[in-house]
């Protein structure tokens, strides 16, 4: 079977492909976290209300995803992860002509039905058409580019929110996008690993049931939820404080911070590498062990250790969530698009729900309340983590029973 491997033509054209494609996708997908208090400030709403706008839409892609990773198993990966990021970049454009900040988020509710094409897919392509030998460091920089995409998105828009308005901001990154969306087409090879079978919802279902009964599956799914749920609420709420006194920091600056997120292009590759060398648990804990000490570093009232602390941080989350969903490409055993879209259903839920109840923690309680609802969220991963540990070793211990008494 001509799997892609590492050094060869094929594994960089593929991995080229799926970093801009994860970079146009993140950029649009997280464009208006950097905006939430100019958002609160010109529609008149609380930071609650405000990051909504990414609410919204990581929770209307983390519900999409699970359907349209079912119909690629039917449909194919390369046309519908192509119909994605075209129709993101379409409805980028469109929301800087929003208006209001109800259209604003009806817009941004059907950019993430339309982000699903995506992540899921890629995940699943990866996992069939590269060598197992190379998926560990593919699927590192494939998740490198959603950090560089992140990053940049955010610091388009913040930089030209301050120099023009954020309306130009969104006119620049979906011109941008949609330029990156024709080279995607022309870089990704074609499935070789893919068989299409017919749309069956029936059976469909029934895999995705059991991905579900699979209690290690549902521990990633768990690491998952927490971990982003921890990412987005540091992220979401940073620039509120930055913003307002002591600090008083302006929309660019505060954009610019998300420079931060090149870190996550190292640690996500390196700690994907380190995964497949020293065990996926021991790395997946001392990632959860990192982000936890750079929360610890924000509470410092220095603008340095913040800075500081939200860079270890940073590199800890994208090392845990590229180990994290290279081991549910990993364990799938079938349907391998499903289970990536079940890790991102938790995963971009833990946005949601992190997101947004971090705001009621931010308005309540400060900046100390978003850090130790954080530390719960972390708590939880590790938790899961040796949970996780657990039931693969018994499975593995009643995998060996069975073969021995298969060959006795």
């Amino acid at each position: 079977m001509d799997y892609i491997q590492k050094g060869t033509k094929a594994f960089h054209k593929a991995n080229w492909a799926l970093f801009l494609a994860g970079f146009i996708t993140f950029a649009n997908l997280y464009v208006t976290q950097p905006l939430l208090p100019t958002f609160a400030k010109e529609f008149h709403v609380s930071p609650a209300i405000a990051s909504l706008t990414l609410s919204v839409t990581t929770f209307a892609l983390s519900i999409s995803m699970i359907i349209v990773g079912s119909f690629s198993e039917a449909w194919g990966r390369k046309s519908l992860m192509t119909i994605s990021i075209f129709a993101a970049s379409i409805i980028t454009l469109a929301l800087a002509f929003s208006p209001n900040f109800e259209t604003i988020l009806v817009l941004r509710v059907i950019q993430g039905v339309v982000f699903a094409g995506l992540p899921a897919i890629a995940m699943a392509y990866l996992g069939e058409e590269m060598d197992p030998s190379s998926l560990g460091i593919a699927m590192g920089l494939y998740i490198s580019g959603n950090s560089v995409g992140g990053l940049s998105g955010r610091v388009i828009i913040g930089t030209l929110t301050d120099f023009y308005n954020w309306q130009v901001g969104m006119i620049v990154l979906g011109v941008i996008s949609l330029m990156i969306s024709v080279l995607f087409i022309w870089m990704l090879p074609n499935s070789k690993h893919f068989t299409a079978r017919p749309l069956q919802m029936k059976s469909l279902t029934i895999s995705l049931l059991q991905h579900l009964k699979d209690l290690s599956m549902l521990c990633l799914f768990g690491i998952g939820f927490v971990l982003m749920g921890s990412f987005v609420t540091l992220y979401n709420y940073i620039g509120f404080k930055l913003m307002a006194p002591p600090y008083n920091l302006s929309a660019t600056i505060v954009g610019w911070i998300f420079v931060i997120y090149l870190v996550g292009t190292f640690s996500s590759a390196w700690f994907g590498s380190l995964a497949d060398q020293y065990g996926r648990q021991k790395m997946l804990l001392l990632s959860i062990a990192i982000m936890f000490t750079g929360a610890i570093f924000t509470l410092n009232g220095l603008l340095s250790l913040k800075i500081i602390g939200i860079t270890i941080f940073t590199f800890g989350f994208f090392a845990a969530h590229s180990i994290a969903s290279g081991w549910v490409s990993k364990r799938a055993t079938h349907d391998k698009a499903q289970a990536s879209s079940l890790y991102l259903f938790f995963y971009y839920f833990g946005s949601s729900v992190g997101g947004t109840v971090g705001g009621v923690f931010w308005m309540h309680f400060g900046w100390g309340g978003v850090i130790g609802m954080i530390a719960v969220f972390l708590v939880v991963a590790c938790l899961l983590s040796f949970v996780l540990k657990v039931i693969i070793a018994k499975q593995r211990i009643v995998a060996g029973q069975k073969e021995s008494r298969s060959h006795p």
